[in-house]
């Protein structure tokens, strides 16, 4: 039985839109350029090591693999979530996702409905969130003449902000802007408009105008989200989102709050302060700002003890059923 938590190595990314304030959460950076931090991560093109305990050493995908009863014995042949933090100093591309069937079918692997947590953004700082085309027809057109300015939709964002992304909606992360993202465990990516932006080879970035609007929601509806605030003793615990994919939550802890797992393991990443994590009366881990770990299907019950701010998240009712 495994009744203490993975703590997980990140995989840093760098991207021509990075910078370096992940630098801010005790990472060493590989250059200036460094726009995401894959914290909880079993995708082959970045998967985390873990750092304690019998499967030191091993990936996450590794312990997926080899060690399903850490995870319940749930199904599926991939870990099916993942963790990031993106620090985007300038513009993300203008991008979207596809849907499982899509994804599976075309790309191999799953499709990519996400969220985002708002860590901190500057004044003004504002996101692509959806677009203003009415038909494929329209946006097909919008796209091929590069009238930007009246299909993107535009939002102004601030610390704390909360989106949820299904796959279809096209949206970007704007300069000045650190979030939280918890995604399905897929890398797929279709931009839509790049501004023009020249790769490291010095040619303009590829787009994928096709699968962007074959994938497109169209028209774009907002979601509708149940975003409320449970008050415990020591803890207030904000529940942004609960979807087939994913459940995410915020734990803001001061003093000694105590849970009980609902769901087969859970993610964590630690985003403000310390304190200890206490498994029992013999069993207790420090845990601080830039820790991401998973508490296993073993672990039924913990106290956190201390000052936090956290953002947790457990698989979907698809991916428990």
């Amino acid at each position: 039985m495994l009744k203490y938590p993975l703590f997980l190595k990140p995989v840093m990314q760098e991207k021509i839109w990075g910078g370096t304030k992940l630098e801010e959460f005790g990472y060493e950076l590989p250059s200036e350029h460094v726009g995401e931090c894959w914290a909880i991560s079993a995708h082959p093109n970045g998967p985390s090591t873990v750092e304690n305990g019998p499967f030191a050493g091993m990936t996450l995908n590794e312990v997926w693999d080899k060690h399903r009863e850490v995870f319940g014995n749930s199904e599926g042949d991939v870990f099916p979530l993942l963790t990031k933090i993106l620090d985007a100093s300038q513009d993300l591309s203008v991008q979207v996702h596809p849907d499982d069937e899509y994804g599976l079918e075309h790309e191999g692997e799953l499709g990519k409905t996400e969220c985002w947590y708002v860590i901190d953004a500057d004044e003004g700082a504002e996101i692509v969130y959806g677009h203003h085309a009415q038909s494929k027809e329209e946006l097909k057109q919008m796209i091929d003449s590069g009238d930007w300015e009246h299909l993107l939709r535009k939002i102004k964002v601030k610390k704390g902000d909360f989106f949820f992304v299904p796959s279809g909606t096209i949206h970007a992360i704007g300069g000045g802007i650190m979030i939280l993202e918890t995604q399905q465990s897929s890398d797929t990516t279709y931009r839509v408009y790049d501004y023009d932006r020249k790769g490291d080879d010095g040619k303009p970035r590829e787009l994928h105008l096709k699968q962007s609007i074959e994938v497109t929601n169209t028209p774009h509806v907002d979601p509708e989200l149940d975003i409320h605030t449970d008050k415990e003793n020591n803890v207030d615990i904000t529940t942004f989102v609960e979807t087939d994919f994913f459940n995410v939550y915020k734990w803001d802890v001061s003093g000694v709050a105590t849970f009980t797992a609902d769901a087969p393991y859970t993610l964590v990443s630690v985003l403000s302060g310390e304190g200890n994590l206490i498994i029992d009366a013999e069993h207790e881990a420090w845990i601080e700002k830039g820790m991401h770990f998973i508490l296993p299907n073993d672990l039924k019950s913990w106290s956190i003890n201390g000052n936090l701010e956290i953002i947790a998240s457990t698989p979907g009712k698809k991916l428990t059923k």
